[in-house]
């Protein structure tokens, strides 16, 4: 069964700077081949502010950008930007493949204690995107709190998570990551970024993969701008789901 070569960018990010931000992930970019899956932050082009919309690149800038990267590295290019959509302003989290096509899914959740609810619109769908054997689910940040939102459907393998996730709250990061692999028996990754964002927030990456036993395979070190890599294990994941079947006693439910 295939494997999934997942590389994480956990990097620091230029306040409002589109250009400058693509430069640096430029940079980065050079020095990865043979990789699947290539991830980087929430709102990788301005930081997480809530004016970003309206100062960022284009969602065309975007996507011509990412595909770009899609094809250097012949792998999916993950990431989430502020766009402004036809709904508004939109968290967007796009995945671009090498042939040009485009999956995207808007955060639902918006963080409201940085008003972000007051500045973009909610997604108000789920979208699992099929990529070299695999089902990804792709989420942002504040998502990661709600586990009705990721609840496995038996629908995907992999929750891909990006974020701007501040330093005091790391614990929550790293304790949730774990409880969703282990919830719904899946592989997940978040990736998120370090430095200090120009409302003086501070980011310590912790960065990670995780098994769906809830085991950390990889997980970069904090505050550092790093990378991190992994091979995620489609077979691994299917016996275990079979030895250990607790996804057959899931509760039903639906959201409205």
């Amino acid at each position: 069964m295939p494997g999934l070569k997942i590389t994480l960018l956990q990097q620091p990010l230029v306040w409002m700077d589109g250009p400058a931000n693509l430069r640096h992930f430029d940079r980065q970019l050079e020095k990865i081949t043979g990789r699947d899956l290539i991830v980087l932050p929430e709102m990788f082009t301005t930081g997480f502010a809530m004016e970003a919309a309206t100062h960022s690149l284009s969602q065309d800038e975007h996507i011509d950008w990412m595909h770009s990267k899609a094809i250097q590295t012949d792998a999916l290019i993950a990431g989430s930007a502020a766009i402004q959509s036809e709904r508004g302003a939109v968290n967007r989290f796009f995945l671009v493949e090498p042939n040009g096509t485009v999956h995207f899914y808007d955060k639902r959740h918006l963080f409201r204690m940085a008003d972000e609810h007051q500045h973009f619109a909610a997604g108000n769908h789920r979208v699992v995107v099929a990529w070299r054997g695999w089902r990804i689910l792709p989420l942002v940040c504040y998502d990661l709190r709600f586990p009705v939102w990721s609840r496995n459907l038996n629908d995907y393998d992999l929750a891909l998570y990006v974020a701007n996730w501040p330093a005091p709250r790391s614990l929550h990061w790293q304790t949730l990551l774990a409880a969703r692999a282990i919830e719904n028996q899946v592989w997940v990754a978040g990736c998120n970024r370090v430095g200090t964002d120009g409302n003086g927030h501070h980011y310590r990456g912790d960065s990670r993969v995780i098994n769906p036993q809830g085991e950390v395979i990889a997980t970069a070190e904090a505050h550092q701008a790093t990378r991190i890599d992994a091979e995620l294990s489609m077979s691994t994941l299917k016996e275990y789901r079979e030895k250990f079947p607790a996804w057959q006693d899931a509760d039903e439910f639906t959201l409205r």
